[in-house]
């Protein structure tokens, strides 16, 4: 097995996913298997109880594990299926070896950091690097391992010892190190004193990195170049510019033109691996058609405006797979994507008192709009300003696309403004409604919260009679469909027949007819809602089809 250590300094969120997945995705340009480990320091058990405010959104997996965001850019530029697994956590690591301990498998041993941590760990990586994780069923040849956070960080030490022993154990030839670092330009100058450092505090924990990936604003001065090769005692073609550009789909080109892949081969001694023709073929075709695509980018002069009505607005890493998505369904209908944040309780009447400049240019951006999408979330706040933004889509025929907590919303703005029930609402938001539309799952837990949600890939069966649905053709008719969920609210059952007879359509159910799965207004040019969250398998050559479908509308 072959590892690439993705490893970062400075400071965090500097872009090391993006890197690990397009070195990744280089790797397999030249036929070769390629799965990925996403190492976070922090002590939670997964990322399924922290706020997306906090670290970003919570990536759901088909076996419903709830990860880091990261996972997501790996499944989304290499095309792989991974599991919880490959997120591996302080909280998790703690909770497996206090548990081996609990069990007695130690012998009486004082359990240790080094080297009982440190060997889970690395017994971790090695049996998860060898699961298979694409159509080929076949063991991975490369395991790309990031490691989050800033190496010099409390919480990183038993990783990085575990990573330097893993270093020894796998060989020369069988470990790579790529370290992302900053490069700031102050008055002009590109500094490279930030990235000295941080090779300095790397070296000192044991490890050596093979190439430094210098995030920097423009690309690196021949001089800059020569002075971080000169200083971190590297020579000058391993070290990488990684520079801003268009999009972050751009990043294999780029890393591809600075030559990282004679790099790998060379460190890594990827020709002694017997790569199938087939592989090989397949591989370039990969790399044609990712290349073709994002240049492409480049050349698009026509735009399609999506008001995304969210509220968690401020961090937009807390939409990040929905954005994705809308990213890859405007690339393959040739639209240049203007995405335009709409807080969700600025739409809100009593904004119009408080802030009526902030209340109108919500409005305003609602309005002008070419699409309107409500994603997942949870709570009251900013779920008034929501179903005002699903009627206006509604009533003016504008495209729109529930997520999750959207779908619930466009049924209870139905509810209401169709049906006659005024009070109806979610119990989620209003306990005591007189029209609960949207119900607690039964089998839920109130009392816990972490893993107890309606998790991972389930089927959605589509109805008899829906055949024309805006949404099955995109599916291609199929009869059956299989998506990631993530959600304890659901719509209620005693409701469907009385709003399913004033028109709104329930299209898709769950296998055994008791959930609503896919709603959708016959006559709109388009208006979907999924309890479903389609972002999660949305690919870069393989865009998600209820987003492809708003995005096509948008456009005309």
């Amino acid at each position: 097995m072959k590892y690439v250590l993705v490893s970062g300094g400075v400071i965090s969120g500097i872009g090391k996913g993006v890197i690990a997945s397009s070195t990744g995705l280089l790797l397999k340009t030249l036929g070769l298997k390629v799965t990925s480990i996403k190492i976070d320091p922090y002590m939670n058990v997964d990322a399924g109880t922290m706020a997306p405010t906090e670290h970003g959104e919570c990536f759901v997996l088909n076996d419903g594990g709830e990860v880091d965001l990261d996972l997501g850019n790996y499944e989304r530029y290499l095309n792989i299926t991974l599991t919880r697994e490959n997120n591996i956590t302080t909280g998790k690591i703690y909770q497996h070896v206090i548990e081996r301990e609990r069990r007695g498998d130690y012998l009486g041993k004082t359990v240790q950091v080094v080297p009982h941590i440190t060997d889970a760990i690395q017994e971790w990586i090695e049996r998860v690097a060898l699961v298979p994780v694409d159509e080929t069923n076949e063991t991975p040849d490369v395991c790309i391992i990031e490691l989050g956070g800033t190496v010099g960080d409390i919480e990183s030490a038993p990783f990085i010892e575990a990573l330097r022993q893993l270093r020894r154990r796998a060989g020369k030839s069988n470990f790579m190190q790529i370290h992302v670092s900053l490069v700031p330009v102050i008055s002009g100058e590109q500094k490279t004193k930030p990235t000295q450092a941080a090779i300095r505090d790397v070296r000192s924990a044991g490890l050596s990195p093979d190439l430094i990936a210098c995030r920097c604003q423009q690309p690196l001065n021949p001089a800059t170049i020569k002075k971080i090769a000169l200083f971190c005692d590297v020579n000058n073609e391993q070290v990488v510019a990684v520079h801003d550009v268009n999009s972050t789909y751009h990043v294999p080109l780029l890393l591809h033109d600075q030559d990282l892949v004679s790099l790998l081969k060379t460190t890594l001694a990827l020709d002694k691996i017997q790569i199938p023709a087939a592989y090989v073929k397949k591989g370039k075709d990969l790399w044609n058609e990712w290349r073709t695509l994002t240049l492409a980018q480049d050349r698009l002069y026509d735009s399609v405006i999506i008001a995304l009505v969210g509220k968690y607005t401020d961090l937009h890493d807390s939409y990040l797979s929905t954005v994705k998505s809308l990213e890859h369904a405007a690339m393959h209908c040739a639209r240049k994507l203007e995405l335009v944040w709409v807080e969700a309780e600025a739409l809100e009447p009593a904004m119009n008192t408080s802030d009526p400049a902030k209340f109108h240019k919500a409005w305003h951006n609602v309005c002008t709009a070419d699409g309107i999408i409500i994603p997942g979330g949870f709570g009251a706040r900013g779920t008034e300003g929501m179903i005002a933004a699903a009627k206006w889509a509604r009533e003016h025929q504008i495209p729109y696309l529930g997520i999750c907590l959207g779908m619930q919303i466009a049924v209870i703005e139905y509810a209401r403004n169709v049906c006659g029930m005024k009070d109806a609402h979610s119990v989620e938001i209003s306990a005591e409604t007189p029209d609960p539309v949207i119900i607690f799952m039964p089998e839920g837990s109130k009392t816990h919260l972490g893993g107890t949600m309606r998790l991972g890939l389930r089927p959605t069966v589509f109805q008899p009679g829906t055949e024309w649905s805006k949404i099955r053709q995109l599916y291609s008719e199929a009869g059956q469909i299989l998506e990631r969920h993530r959600h304890r609210y659901e719509v209620n059952p005693d409701y469907v027949d009385r709003l399913t007879e004033a028109g709104l359509n329930f299209v898709g159910k769950d296998d055994l007819s008791e959930r609503m799965e896919i709603v959708e207004l016959k006559g709109h040019p388009y208006f979907v809602g999924v309890q479903f969250h389609p972002e999660y398998m949305s690919r870069v050559l393989s865009p998600s089809k209820p987003y492809l479908g708003l995005i096509a509308s948008a456009s005309g």
